[in-house]
């Protein structure tokens, strides 16, 4: 079974504000895209450092973690940032993990953003009940 790749857009969410704000240029917003894995076992979105680097978002905490492997260990969280996959976008934060890694999609993003994945298609779409737009549980 293949993985599904996703296209993502990736703001600073910092940035975006100042823009907003009038105190920054658009041009000026650090922004990048990413190849990224969509990833049912992973939790929260994981970047490569060098990304996060590039992104200027900041180091908010650390989280304990297991890899898939099974090692244990502790990485760097950082944020905020605004994450765009397709026509849907949310805010979150990454776990930030060592440069060449691959970039991960993980469940907190897929929910908030009501997409599914395919792994017959290798797809990430969203649920059939929310083509427009995200339809949230309560």
């Amino acid at each position: 079974m293949g993985e599904i790749v996703v296209d993502v857009g990736l703001e600073n969410a910092k940035d975006r504000g100042l823009f907003e704000a009038g105190h920054l240029r658009e041009a000026e917003i650090r922004r990048t895209r990413v190849r990224a894995v969509a990833d049912t076992g992973a939790v929260m979105l994981a970047l490569p450092e060098d990304v996060v680097e590039r992104l200027g978002a900041q180091e908010v905490g650390s989280v304990a973690c297991t890899y898939a492997d099974g090692r244990q260990g502790e990485r760097p969280i950082a944020g905020p940032l605004t994450v765009h996959i397709g026509d849907r976008w949310t805010y979150a934060r990454c776990v930030v993990i060592p440069r060449g890694a691959d970039p991960l999609v993980g469940q907190l993003v897929m929910e908030e953003l009501d997409l599914v994945a395919d792994c017959v298609t290798r797809t990430l779409g969203p649920r059939p009940e929310s083509p427009d737009r995200p339809l949230l549980r309560l």
